[in-house]
């Protein structure tokens, strides 16, 4: 059968939490990186729909692209692992310590991967910083201010709605580092991957790996945005507010669910020939 059972969900999740939580740190930061560079583009790929259609809905059915890939590949990103490292620790297969160190690379390597991709865009975007920003380059530098300067404003509210916005972007988020597991076929996964990152860009929710790439790259092409704006009124809540989506909904929740019932489903050998 493609589909994994709960419990057989559970020992996949563990699984693959304390597989994540054990890599090399160069892996870790190498696959980071990469990770950053795919949600960069798929973000671009996001804006690029905006504009066109004017859209939110029709545009966040494009993002999940890259969340898609890089699973599928095997990198590694911040926000899916915020859940899976933690479960496998609720689960006695990671440390606190293993479970620290990997998510600091990952989120060190996500964001070099999304500064690198936000100076290459903006640079395509204004041919190397001698034009100005076509409408996709204004419309991330809107993008960009709207992330911020709203909160800003609003003081502590905005600090706290950005970090609300991050708890449940990063519930939808995480489900679907989750959801990747529950099907055996490529197809499968992609589905149930699909949905959930679908779901949170639709509503307008609160990304940290995303927001690497959009508000800096929304400062180098004219947004009214200092950096420091950027990590108090964005970047810090909604990093957060993404670990606690992910630690207390989707990692405590599913293990309080499902964990005790783990069990990997065992595998059918062929029948034996006639």
């Amino acid at each position: 059968m493609d589909w994994l059972k709960p419990s057989a969900l559970a020992a996949a999740m563990m699984e693959a939490g304390a597989a994540k939580g054990n890599l090399p740190a160069r892996t870790i930061l190498v696959t980071g990186i990469l990770s950053g560079l795919f949600l960069g583009f798929t973000t671009t790929l996001f804006v690029s729909a905006l504009v066109a259609t004017g859209n939110l809905v029709v545009s966040a059915m494009f993002f999940p692209v890259g969340f898609i890939l890089l699973v599928l590949l095997g990198l590694e990103l911040f926000t899916g692992n915020a859940a899976l490292l933690p479960y496998a620790g609720m689960a006695g297969r990671l440390s606190f310590g293993s479970i620290v160190s990997g998510l600091v690379l990952v989120y060190v390597g996500n964001l070099i991967g999304s500064l690198l991709y936000a100076a290459l865009f903006a640079a395509i975007d204004t041919k190397f910083f001698t034009a100005a920003a076509d409408p996709i380059g204004a419309k991330i530098a809107a993008i960009a201010a709207l992330k911020t300067i709203p909160y800003m404003k609003a003081g502590a509210a905005g600090w706290m709605t950005a970090f609300s916005k991050g708890v449940v972007c990063n519930w939808m988020v995480s489900l679907g580092a989750v959801m990747a597991l529950v099907s055996r076929s490529v197809i499968g996964k992609i589905f149930a991957m699909y949905m959930p990152i679908m779901a949170f860009v639709a509503q307008g929710f609160e990304h940290c790996v995303v927001n690497m790439f959009v508000i800096p790259c929304g400062i180098m092409l004219g947004a009214k945005v200092s950096v420091s704006q950027w990590w108090i009124w964005n970047e810090i809540p909604v990093t957060l507010g993404n670990i606690v989506g992910a630690v207390v909904i989707t990692a405590f929740g599913l293990y309080v669910a499902h964990g005790a019932t783990a069990a990997p489903e065992p595998v059918l050998s062929p029948a034996p020939a006639e």
